[in-house]
């Protein structure tokens, strides 16, 4: 076998070093058989990760297979390697997983919810609160670990109580998984983050006090923020009420929460909430340097710090070969991460 051989400056350590790809594994020992050179010098980075994907759906939230390797193909062209799922309408098929083009896959199998959320039933599946534990134990386990259900839906509609949460979340680490829940109301945020959940989608309206908590406890947060920054210039041209008022105020407070959290340490990740089409992982480590994040603090919610709270490993020794080559310290530009040089996925280089 011929390895793949790499040398430049290895981040997030920032130490020039030369490795080595030999089937879907790094390594920083030299093969004793045949090596390529296919880069020398610039910065090698952990393949991005989108940390809040359904790639793959249509309009109605149909489930393609073709929509979801043509998103697949893009995300991984761009840089992008690994692809948290946290709701997808049906399983992904065996052959998407294993194929050697498309990203890596952290799923966490339906959109679950609590049945007394209003107006959810044409999205997502409504679950009783008798079963939703169950349920949810039984999509961690079927999938990667995880299982997503919601802290709220509709503003000014009840949220999903938070002994119902408490009882998912409960269940489910007592099976050894995490859950993701979906919070842009005060009510919701705050069940979700008393109940102990593990990440806050799109985390409007947390507090200094719920930052605390959910920092006490290692969890993170994925604002999804250029998603809101997309619908935003057309939320200000509607009248005045209080669904644009929770809108404006939930954004905004949400680009402060970012970097409340960081400095809290909690942990933030980026993600993109695509669905159809792959989600620019570029443009929401952007929209973090926006709200006030570093540059490097920015790319490791996308990059190495991701990986490690999803239990994904960096550049190490015999980790899965899945590398970014760039030019420039990313670290200190973002637009330097729209021009890879080499994106290696699952060992090999096909783009």
């Amino acid at each position: 076998m011929t390895a793949l051989h790499l040398r430049g400056t290895i981040l997030p350590a920032g130490e020039p070093a030369d490795l080595w790809v030999l089937g879907d594994r790094i390594t920083f020992d030299r093969p004793s058989g045949p090596a390529t050179t296919i880069a020398d010098g610039g910065f090698l980075i952990p393949g991005l990760v989108d940390a809040h994907a359904h790639a793959g759906h249509d309009e109605a939230m149909r489930f393609h297979p073709g929509r979801f390797a043509a998103a697949g193909r893009e995300y991984a062209a761009a840089g992008t390697t690994l692809l948290r799922l946290p709701g997808h309408r049906s399983p992904i098929p065996d052959e998407l997983r294993t194929d050697p083009t498309l990203p890596r896959l952290i799923t966490a199998g339906r959109w679950l919810a609590w049945s007394g959320l209003a107006n959810l039933e044409d999205l997502h599946t409504p679950v009783d609160s008798a079963e939703l534990a169950r349920i949810a134990v039984a999509e961690a386990a079927a999938n990667d670990g995880w299982c997503k259900t919601y802290g709220d839906w509709e503003p000014f509609e009840t949220a999903t109580p938070l002994a119902v949460l408490r009882e998912v979340v409960d269940a489910v680490h007592a099976a050894g998984y995490r859950v993701a829940v979906h919070c842009q109301t005060a009510e919701g945020t705050a069940n979700a983050v008393q109940a102990g959940v593990d990440s806050i989608e799109h985390a409007w309206y947390l507090t200094d006090e719920l930052l605390s908590t959910l920092a006490a406890r290692g969890g993170a947060i994925t604002p999804t923020g250029t998603v809101a920054s997309g619908w935003l210039p057309d939320v200000r041209t509607k009248p005045e009420g209080p669904r644009k008022s929770w809108f404006i105020e939930g954004y905004e407070g949400l680009r402060r929460s970012v970097v409340e959290a960081h400095e809290m340490g909690v942990r933030v990740l980026a993600g993109t909430d695509s669905t159809d089409v792959a989600g620019d992982v570029v443009a929401e480590i952007e929209w973090l340097v926006e709200c006030g994040l570093s540059p490097a603090d920015a790319l490791a919610a996308a990059s190495w710090g991701a990986r490690e709270y999803l239990g994904r490993p960096g550049l190490v020794e015999g980790a899965p070969a899945d590398i970014v080559v760039y030019p420039a310290d990313p670290r200190l530009a973002p637009n330097v991460l729209r021009h890879p040089q080499y994106v290696i996925l699952k060992g090999r280089s096909p783009y």
